[in-house]
């Protein structure tokens, strides 16, 4: 990956991932966290998986971050761009939508 791509990847990253790392952990805490998304053979979600990853990105120094850690970027940014155009009517402050978002990194009503 080019240092134009990583500098793209890191803008775009930090735009959409509006969650402190010490919030963001908190909320993987939770029953709503742990509840929401998509769970394979009862385990962990793939967005609390995420999660943990965006987590440990947000507390490495920008040098340190690895082409997979990138990756694992831009595949943030792309479940965060898709899923806020599919933003339900009404109130979301405790929808399952909201809490995959934030799994995620991106808490929709701010972070």
């Amino acid at each position: 990956m080019d240092g134009g791509e990583r500098e793209g990847t890191w803008n775009d990253f930090r735009e959409l991932v509006n969650m402190t790392p010490a919030g963001l952990e908190k909320w993987l805490e939770s029953d709503d966290s742990q509840n929401a998304g998509q769970h394979r053979n009862g385990g962990e979600s793939t967005g609390h998986a995420s999660g943990r990853r965006i987590v440990a990105i947000l507390r490495t120094g920008r040098g340190d971050l690895t082409d997979d850690d990138y990756r694992h970027m831009r595949k943030v940014v792309g479940y965060v761009r898709r899923h806020l155009a599919q933003r339900p009517s009404g109130d979301v402050r405790d929808s399952r939508w909201r809490h995959s978002l934030m799994n995620w990194g991106h808490d929709p009503l701010g972070g």
